[in-house]
């Protein structure tokens, strides 16, 4: 035992030594530190003081909290993408393993719209939607970061202008015709919406570093540069197809649905919170994005999202 004990020390010696800290002090001070708790760790407490109503409808905590849920999922797949994205020798069980991850995340997304579809009272939320006007799920830096790091940014481009942008497009200049701008203009004046006005302000500068850094990493590039044995590997092959599909047509109808109970009420549509017109704004058939569109057919990606109405 004290042999394994003295291995321990000199391992540990070892670790400091390599950071010029004296292992002694670190030692002694294991004396003073308290015992971890799970509500240390975790930072319940704090967790569970992040929701503030606007409003006196008890539904709108749902309504909260099931966002707040959103983006901590967003911020566990942006984490398994990094690591795809910086691995230097990029395996195609590591590849597929990371996206499985990532596609698991997004499928709770999918079917948790269960939870605002059947676990609001259509009442409450079309009295307390105005209190968050303009603010929008629209305005989720983390899932823009998320399509950013997935594909090269032509495949975010409004289908309108692909033509004309290719990698040496200024990054400014692709941003301004990404496909989710549409949902933010005046269509007549060509005027952004506050909802997009407010999103530019906050994040408009972190999103241009981002596509710069993702714009050699991202999940596709990274894809296309593997050797074709690699590329042709069945498991591979599945895993992004199921991500693509997973993010851009079931998660998608998930949101479209749930946001249709709430929307259209006695025949009627109403506009979504930030003012878009969230039915050709959200359905895939319209937008028809996808990360990976050389994985699809050519009649797969003439039909993507086709009767999901």
């Amino acid at each position: 035992m004290e042999n394994s004990n003295q291995e321990w020390y000199e391992k540990l010696k070892e670790k400091y030594d390599a950071i010029n800290q004296d292992v002694d002090a670190h030692l002694e001070g294991l004396l003073w530190s308290k015992p971890i708790t799970y509500w240390d760790y975790i930072q319940t407490e704090s967790l569970l003081s992040l929701q503030k109503q606007r409003t006196v409808f008890p539904d709108e905590m749902v309504f909260i909290m099931y966002h707040q849920i959103n983006e901590l999922l967003f911020k566990m797949i942006l984490w398994e993408i990094e690591q795809i994205a910086h691995k230097e020798e990029l395996s195609p069980s590591f590849f597929a393993a990371r996206l499985g991850r990532v596609s698991r995340y997004f499928d709770m997304l999918s079917s948790s719209f269960d939870i605002m579809k059947d676990g609001m009272e259509v009442e409450q939320y079309q009295k307390f939607r105005f209190t968050l006007t303009p603010a929008s799920g629209f305005q989720s830096a983390q899932y823009r970061m998320i399509e950013f790091a997935s594909t090269e940014l032509i495949n975010l481009i409004d289908a309108r202008f692909r033509d004309g942008i290719n990698r040496k497009t200024p990054y400014e200049h692709a941003y301004n015709h990404l496909y989710w701008q549409a949902a933010g203009k005046d269509h007549k004046t060509g005027k952004k919406s506050t909802l997009i006005t407010l999103f530019e302000e906050k994040y408009k500068d972190e999103f241009l570093k981002f596509m710069e850094t993702y714009n050699s990493v991202n999940l596709w590039t990274k894809y296309k540069s593997l050797p074709e044995d690699v590329k042709n590997d069945a498991e591979l092959i599945q895993a992004m197809r199921h991500y693509d599909y997973t993010v851009n047509v079931s998660w998608v109808m998930s949101h479209y649905h749930a946001a249709g109970k709430y929307l259209e009420s006695k025949g009627q549509v109403a506009e979504a919170t930030g003012g878009s017109d969230w039915k050709k704004y959200m359905h895939p058939k319209y937008q028809r994005r996808m990360f990976f569109p050389d994985l699809w057919t050519e009649e797969e990606r003439a039909t993507w999202g086709h009767g999901l109405e």
